[in-house]
């Protein structure tokens, strides 16, 4: 049984997390790598360069999303589909993100995580509640 006390803090905790881990990914693909070159990267993995544009705005759009509480269930369901898709590129490499071109525990770890999000729901201090499924 869930602790209904503490349950919609730990989700705040879950949106906060994901969503700065979001956001920085979002803003290293615009800011560092930038949006061409994130779309080679994404050629040089096997995925079509044009998908860098959409996943660039997902990230950056569901970082603020999360962290702000719009939304956030589905947003969370949105991105674990997002990260076990982009998980297939770690699989071949193993699993320690410290092996070559990293592994797959790491991208693995935060689908679970927002699958628990979505699972868990919104929250306390949201901006739009997402309602139930």
């Amino acid at each position: 049984m869930m602790d209904n006390r503490s349950g919609p803090y730990a989700a705040l905790l879950l949106r906060l997390i994901l969503g700065t881990m979001f956001l920085a990914h979002g803003l290293t693909k615009l800011l560092v790598l930038t949006p061409a070159g994130t779309a080679d990267l994404f050629q040089r993995v096997g995925f079509p360069g044009f998908l860098a544009y959409p996943i660039i705005a997902f990230e950056i759009g569901a970082g603020v999303m999360l962290i702000l509480g719009i939304y956030a269930r589905w947003i969370a369901a949105i991105a674990f589909m997002q990260l076990l898709v982009a998980s297939t590129v770690h699989f071949g490499n193993g699993w320690s993100f410290s092996n070559p071109k990293g592994g797959w525990e790491y991208p693995v770890f935060l689908a679970l995580t927002a699958l628990a999000l979505a699972l868990l729901g919104d929250g306390i201090y949201v901006l739009k509640r997402s309602g139930t499924p």
